[in-house]
């Protein structure tokens, strides 16, 4: 193809592209989704704990309070006791650690980013994964081994929930209560509530009028199914499934439903771009002929290949190397030669729908028409082909969704579907307030609240999506104003390292509050704002979905941005902060001094 034909057909493409965004378009944005609340007894249960766990109601004070026992809860807690800050309290709605990999065990479920990456503390445990790319229950079995390690069960209170967090002002203290009375006092909070905690369900008309059985994938019944993430579902294999989404969750989940169920509607608004996977088991003799200091070298490799920086060797050869190998700054592709190599990257994905699928119909549904990085890619080896069975059916809504449930099943293009199950893939809350994500109210100096102070016209302030002026002592992990990568795991890393290291200093130096200034408040956001427009720019242009606020972004909540700078100039960030010293844009308060 010359090169006139190529910019002839990016032209062509760009149009494809922008009709296909369009189908997605709604004018009610992020609220199309339905948050679990409002189903609540349908849905937000917990089909893995105990229904009759008790315990008294605890009164207590500790240095550190962790919100949150995920892969975020345990690699603050696992730093702070390598720190010997041993005074700490771990709480969690769940029964376990292990956060995403507590909820998320429905059958094929695994980790997207390599596990040599992307599972924590491998060297310090000992560990070795299976394989490249690690199982669910897998993850879910170490994050219980990082828990046994650090000897952190006995400080974590479990199936709690938090009512909420205040600042008590004349005690420098933050108290936390909880659902089954709690009164926590503690020096500093934690909020390590991830990124995919509060999971989201659509707003389609009679969604609560179904007959059948539903449930959401972070609430997998196998009580309903049979079997078990590592087991075939045998009470499927008379029964009629349609599962509502086809994201990364959908992509990893359908292909064990086409085994078992009678008939399998996978139905579809926009499809994920699939590559392929080439999943492997480990080479015990290549993991045990490692160095010291091996997975944070290999970590970080990873993180400067997916944001475009040059390194000497691709240590993880995946497809996600292999995407920003071949489209530079493919989260903001603008020029004209990122968008050609884009093109480029993304004929190859709808060529392998064309070389996989058997149907036409079929396979012209299942081609993705946006760029690269619009969605989050997917790589399987087992999802296409499974539209080749004849008891799945690809239901393609063409971007407009479900038009309506009711007892017996689902309507999509005026044409109704009899099933004896929805299950819903619709993923997570990501792009909408912070603490209505949460679950739960902060309470700041002169008890003003987080949503109050938030809610103003200047939006969310923090420094480093961290600290926020107003709330001492308080360190949140998430993507308002903070980092992002492919490896979420990754930013977690350098977040329980800070987190420990200034608790420390603090200790040290006799701190007894800090708190974020407004100065160093702004000053972060012009550092965000560096690299904010180009990545808007780029969002904007892309199908609708959470990452860019369902294509209706409220130009009142651009304050929610994250640092779209790389993963390693924010890592760099942080610890060049710390080596300063004197914790600059942060204000400091001696026990003896007024805070």
């Amino acid at each position: 193809m010359t090169s006139d034909e190529k910019l002839r057909r990016l032209e062509e493409l760009k149009e494809r592209y922008a009709a296909e965004r369009d189908k997605r378009l709604r004018d009610d944005g992020n609220n199309q989704y339905l948050g679990f609340e409002e189903l609540e007894r349908q849905f937000d249960h917990d089909p893995f704990a105990d229904p009759d766990f008790t315990r008294d109601a605890l009164e207590e004070e500790c240095e550190v309070a962790i919100i949150g026992a995920g892969m975020g809860g345990l690699m603050t807690g696992a730093r702070l006791m390598e720190r010997g800050i041993k005074d700490i309290r771990i709480i969690d709605k769940a029964a376990d650690f292990g956060g995403t990999w507590y909820w998320n065990r429905y059958p094929g479920a695994a980790c997207d980013v390599e596990s040599y990456c992307y599972m924590p503390f491998l060297e310090e445990t000992g560990y070795m994964p299976t394989e490249k790319y690690a199982k669910a229950p897998e993850i879910f079995a170490h994050c219980q081994r990082i828990g046994r390690h650090f000897n952190l069960y006995d400080r974590s209170l479990f199936q709690t929930l938090v009512s909420e967090l205040r600042w008590l002002d004349d005690e420098n203290r933050w108290l936390v209560t909880t659902n089954r009375g709690d009164k926590i006092k503690a020096r500093f909070v934690t909020i390590a509530g991830g990124i995919m905690h509060k999971a989201k369900l659509p707003g389609i008309p009679g969604v609560e009028t179904f007959g059948g059985h539903s449930f959401h994938t972070t609430r997998w019944d196998y009580g309903f199914t049979g079997g078990s993430p590592t087991e075939r579902m045998e009470k499927l294999k008379d029964k009629k499934v349609a599962i509502i989404g086809t994201g990364a969750t959908a992509i990893q989940a359908v292909p064990r439903l086409a085994q078992d169920c009678e008939q399998l509607y996978v139905v579809q608004r926009t499809p994920s771009a699939v590559g392929p996977r080439d999943n492997g088991p480990t080479d015990e003799e290549w993991f045990k002929s490692l160095e010291p200091g091996w997975q944070r070298k290999r970590m970080q490799n990873f993180t400067r290949m997916v944001s475009s920086e040059e390194v000497e060797q691709d240590l993880v050869q995946d497809g996600w190397t292999n995407i920003f190998k071949h489209i530079p700054n493919a989260y903001a592709a603008s020029s004209e030669e990122q968008q050609l190599a884009d093109m480029e990257q993304m004929d190859k994905v709808r060529a392998r729908v064309d070389a996989i699928i058997e149907d036409e119909e079929t396979a012209e549904g299942l081609k993705p028409w946006y760029a690269m990085m619009c969605k989050r890619p997917c790589f399987h080896d087992e999802y296409l082909q499974s539209f080749n069975q004849e008891n799945v059916t690809l239901v393609d809504t063409k971007g407009h969704g479900v038009d309506a449930i009711d007892e017996t099943g689902l309507t999509v293009g005026g044409q109704h579907y009899d099933v004896d199950c929805i299950i819903y893939s619709t993923g997570f809350e990501i792009s909408t307030f912070y603490v209505r994500r949460l679950g739960f109210e902060i309470y700041g100096r002169n008890g003003v609240s987080m949503s109050e102070d938030w809610g103003k016209q200047t939006g969310p302030h923090t420094l480093h999506g961290i600290h926020s002026h107003g709330f001492p002592n308080m360190f949140m992990f998430s993507l308002v104003q903070g980092g992002q990568t492919v490896n979420f795991v990754h930013l977690l890393t350098e977040l329980a390292i800070h987190v420990a290291e200034i608790v420390k200093q603090c200790d040290a130096e006799g701190i007894e509050v800090i708190e974020a200034t407004e100065e160093g408040e702004a000053q972060w956001w012009q550092k965000i704002m560096e690299f904010l427009m180009v990545s808007a720019e780029f969002r904007a242009n892309c199908t609708p979905s959470y990452m860019n606020a369902e294509g209706r972004p409220d130009p009142s909540m651009i304050k929610i941005a994250t640092y779209n700078g790389s993963m390693t100039s924010y890592g760099k960030i942080l610890e060049d902060w710390r080596a300063e010293g004197d914790m600059p844009g942060l204000a400091k308060f001696k026990a003896s001094e007024d805070a």
